[in-house]
């Protein structure tokens, strides 16, 4: 037997059963006159008959629609669930679907939920003219109200809910799920298939199926919402749909699903892995840019923070490749970009601005933090320089300062000890702010001394006068 090596194999050779179907779909239902604030106003003037535009009677409206969910639930003898915090709508529903099932019925409410959400809704604020008098006034906001989820099972469509706003415009939210919807056409057309939880393993005619599932179209989707609608509360009364407050529908978001049955396990193996081992490099910087349309920066004054990784991740026998960025630990830089603390010593002249506030050492002129470990420097940019050594005896260790301008006495470092001041960040010499300080050719003023041990006195740095 030879076994596929590539994708293209595997989808061209090894696929016994292809299915494309609509999958998940949420909708949004609305009223589009009522989804601004002159829409408001119109529906108070009109149809409420009041002169004045407010927030305040559509209260009435309300506590009517709240009441009259109730009442619909009692009559029917409808479970009724308040939604707990982090509860999960689906697994709730799934049980009273089980038992809806064993109970022989095709059709009808599930249960009706109640549960806390943020939305858009309209408050009324109060204004004042220039002479003070005060005025109502409409604006659009959000806020956490009460929202009925109606969990029901249709004879076409099957498991469903239907979301409503318990606050005006009473905006709802609409979710369907298109393979089952083909799966109870294929029965009804006598079609025999194996069924998935979310989709088709077989089918006795894929022909057929396929053409049930391109069937499904806008015009179905309405006709569930009016049917529906039809025999729910409704927030507006016939007289107010008799004047074109009316529910329309539009897609939030949408789902399509490409169901591929390979003929045996190990193509599917096969499959995974080449599509991981092709997607390897998909954590680098220059993919993830192609991926996520970020602009990756490696280098320069800003680069993108994080790491960039691929994952290959096997729990159980599905493969799954991830892609994952992170950010590193936030951490005290300069304005260069660069760690804050003490520097190695150098040969050439480096130049640090401090991002915390500095006070300034009297003896020496150069600004000093408080001895917290991180870099200072004067209030402007200051330049250091470590001791070089004479040009005719090269050495890898700094030798000892030559003579220079006049600067405040220090006193003469102990040989064994030359080491970085965590204040004035000079590594074993250093000169006050001045433009002699800038020049290469000025040779350093004095060394640092060097820290003492624990349990020893502090001694004084002879950069900036800075105890250490």
């Amino acid at each position: 037997m030879t076994l596929p090596r590539t994708v293209a194999e595997v989808l061209s050779d090894h696929v016994g059963f292809e299915l494309e179907c609509i999958d998940r779909m949420y909708l949004n239902v609305y009223v589009p006159q009522l989804q601004f604030a002159r829409g408001l106003v119109g529906y108070v003037h009109r149809q409420l008959g009041l002169p004045v535009p407010s927030t305040a009677p559509l209260a009435k409206i309300t506590d009517r629609f709240a009441a009259e969910m109730h009442q619909f639930a009692g009559r029917d003898g409808i479970p009724w669930v308040d939604f707990a915090k982090g509860q999960r709508k689906d697994d709730v529903m799934h049980e009273y679907l089980a038992a809806f099932e064993a109970a022989g019925r095709t059709e009808g409410v599930l249960f009706i939920g109640r549960a806390q959400e943020k939305t858009g809704l309209f408050r009324t604020e109060k204004r004042r003219h220039a002479d003070g008098v005060s005025y109502p006034w409409i604006v659009k906001t959000t806020g956490l109200v009460n929202h009925f989820y109606v969990y029901a099972v249709d004879g076409d469509f099957g498991p469903f809910f239907l979301k409503f706003c318990s606050y005006f415009p009473y905006n709802a939210k609409l979710c369907i799920n298109g393979h089952h919807w083909a799966q109870r056409q294929a029965a009804a057309a006598g079609i025999g298939f194996q069924a998935l939880d979310n989709g088709f393993a077989a089918a006795a005619d894929p022909a057929a199926v396929q053409a049930i599932c391109d069937q499904l179209g806008p015009a179905h989707i309405d006709a569930l919402l009016r049917k529906w609608l039809a025999r729910l509360p409704h927030p507006f009364t016939p007289a107010d749909r008799a004047a074109g407050y009316r529910y329309d529908i539009s897609i939030l978001q949408a789902e399509f699903s490409l169901t591929q049955v390979l003929d045996k396990p190990v193509a599917g193996r096969v499959f995974f892995e080449q599509v991981i081992r092709d997607n390897l490099g998909a954590g680098r910087p220059e993919q993830v840019s192609l991926i996520f349309g970020r602009t990756i920066r490696r280098r320069g004054p800003h680069p993108t923070p994080g790491q960039f990784r691929t994952r290959v991740i096997t729990a159980g026998v599905t493969p799954a490749c991830t892609w994952t960025t992170s950010t590193p630990p936030s951490s005290s830089t300069t304005s260069t970009g660069r760690p804050c603390g003490p520097r190695p010593p150098s040969t050439t002249p480096a130049t640090s601005r401090s991002a915390n506030g500095c006070t300034t050492c009297p003896p020496c002129g150069r600004s000093a933090s408080p001895p917290t470990g991180a870099c200072c420097a004067s209030s402007n940019s200051a330049t250091t320089r470590s001791p070089e050594p004479p040009p005719s005896t090269p050495s890898p260790s700094p030798s000892p300062p030559a003579a220079g301008p006049a600067s405040p006495a220090c006193p003469s470092p102990p040989a064994a000890a030359t080491h970085c001041c965590p204040h004035c960040s000079s590594s074993g010499s250093s000169q006050p702010d001045s433009p002699a300080a800038t020049s290469a050719s000025s040779p350093p003023s004095c060394a640092a001394s060097p820290q003492s041990p624990p349990g020893k006195p502090p001694t004084t740095c002879g950069g900036c006068a800075a105890t250490t």
